[in-house]
């Protein structure tokens, strides 16, 4: 489905003090350069509307946190409900992960999330899931040796499909797999819903969520 334009959603992105303009520019250098300490730094990918990313980093203020989104007219809305507080840990990019080896460097990145992202559910286009084993080769190249992948979906095709990947992968491997995260009480401990999650849950969808690691 094609997004609506936002018209002006390019400037109010373009003059954030939240958004990273130029992230190519501090590849390897995030936490000197943007945060200016040495905590951990977390990213999402497909933040959204940004709701998960910025409850983390108001709840955890020693990770450094960063949310990537393609579009900017869905940027805008995290923007806009962060735009009058302040939370140093917290920044967002708009970027295409595809490339995402273009921004971080190997071994910058301690944890991603992936939380309901797009199935891409024609078979010619299960490489750009970002779950794929395309996508857990770019991980491998950006993650620390101890980092790892959370990914959550309400879509047991495309969960299914990632499991599959993972199992097949050379390098990685499932820690941890629930069909029902709301109702598993070991999973569920700690748990920041998206906005999707609260949506899909309320009519009674099960949440399925997984931990990778190499």
């Amino acid at each position: 489905m094609r997004l609506r334009n936002i018209p002006g959603a390019d400037e109010v992105v373009s003059n954030s003090s939240y958004c990273i303009n130029t992230p190519a520019k501090f590849k390897g250098n995030y936490k000197s350069e943007i945060f200016n300490n040495d905590n951990p730094i977390h990213i999402e990918i497909g933040m959204g509307k940004g709701q998960f990313i910025t409850t983390l980093a108001k709840n955890n203020p020693n990770i450094n946190y960063i949310g990537i989104e393609r579009y900017t007219s869905v940027l805008l809305r995290a923007i806009q409900k962060v735009q009058e507080e302040e939370i140093p840990n917290l920044r967002f990019i708009c970027f295409d992960a595809a490339e995402i080896l273009d921004i971080f460097s190997c071994g910058e990145v301690d944890k991603i999330y992936l939380n309901f992202s797009d199935p891409w559910p024609k078979d010619r286009h299960s490489k750009r899931r970002l779950t794929s084993s395309t996508f857990l080769n770019r991980y491998n190249s950006i993650l620390t040796k101890e980092g790892n992948i959370e990914f959550k979906t309400d879509n047991k095709d495309l969960f299914d499909f990632s499991v599959e990947e993972i199992n097949n992968h050379p390098l990685w491997k499932l820690d941890a797999v629930t069909y029902d995260l709301h109702n598993d009480s070991d999973m569920n401990q700690g748990n920041v819903m998206t906005e999707y999650e609260e949506k899909f849950s309320s009519m009674g969808n099960p949440i399925y969520k997984l931990i990778a690691s190499r």
